[in-house]
């Protein structure tokens, strides 16, 4: 079996579990392949025993592996993708991190979660993802063109509204005066359109959301629409730019730019624990039920 891994060192004490994860790997004989940066910030740390062997480093993936193994919290899993891309790997999220709605496996649970996993006690969670194209084309943008969240377009350099033309299915929609406008999967619907008031969804509704960001139209609200959709966005205000924001990735695109954003032709598979569900992930993230009344 083939592992590839990628981490970061962000979060407090993340070296004791990235001790156990090369532990337990290593125990059930598992090819272990670390990205280059990450295996460089390994073999700097003292903390981290030098007992493992055979370990070799990736710039790139090919569809050799058998899981992609994320060490950190969502944002680390998101960056996960753009290595996994369209390959249709298995990635394992381990939440090192704070809240983590996309790596579910706890850190104070990694060893037996692992072995679970690696005995075949688990279940796969395909996510769809968003593309982007954009006239005239952007280089920024065009090497990894796809959100497993969300993309969103937002003002640059100044703090006046900007205007979103927003077409679905080239029908006229609305023209959103906000901060700027955010389009999300299921998926990334717990993440930045939540906070911007967004309806929560289950990841495997076949939808996308439509939500402003401090939209000064005050009837404007979150709208969901089928993912077969095609929603074009173009952009005006005082500046002569504006951002384009890709899960993580930032671009920046002159005003007038038409967006244009689908979903993406091919899946993520997310590695869930057989007693996991998306429901009680709710619960345990957003600590529903926890009402004293109940």
């Amino acid at each position: 079996m083939k592992i590839g891994i990628y981490g970061q060192f962000y979060h407090e004490d993340s070296e004791i579990y990235i001790q156990q994860i090369l532990d337990a790997l290593q125990s059930k004989n598992v090819e272990i392949i670390v990205e280059e940066a990450f295996l460089k910030s390994i073999n700097k740390n003292k903390d981290i025993s030098k007992n493992y062997s055979k370990i070799s480093s990736f710039r790139e993936i090919d569809a050799s592996y058998n899981f992609f193994l994320s060490i950190g919290g969502d944002g680390t899993l998101l960056k996960s993708v753009t290595y996994v891309k369209d390959l249709g790997i298995p990635i394992i999220g381990i939440n090192t991190g704070r809240l983590g709605f996309l790596a579910t496996i706890q850190k104070e649970e990694i060893t037996d979660s692992l072995y679970q996993i690696l005995n075949g006690n688990y279940f796969i969670s395909k996510r769809s993802l968003l593309s982007i194209s954009t006239k005239p084309k952007n280089k920024t943008i065009s090497p990894l063109n796809f959100a497993l969240n969300e993309i969103t377009v937002s003002r640059k350099n100044t703090t006046s509204m900007i205007k979103v033309e927003t077409l679905v299915n080239n029908m006229y929609l609305n023209s959103y005066w906000s901060d700027g406008l955010i389009v999300s999967t299921p998926t990334g619907s717990t993440g930045y359109s939540l906070s911007c008031g967004g309806p929560v969804i289950d990841p495997s509704t076949n939808s996308m959301v439509i939500t402003p960001i401090a939209p000064h139209n005050l009837n404007a609200r979150p709208l969901v629409v089928p993912d077969n959709c095609t929603i074009t966005l173009k952009v005006a205000g005082r500046g002569k730019s504006h951002l384009v924001s890709l899960d993580s990735r930032i671009a920046t695109l002159k005003n007038n730019t038409i967006i244009t954003i689908n979903k993406a032709p091919f899946h993520i598979k997310l590695v869930q624990l057989s007693e996991d569900s998306f429901i009680k992930t709710l619960r345990k993230k957003l600590l529903w039920g926890e009402d004293k009344r109940n």
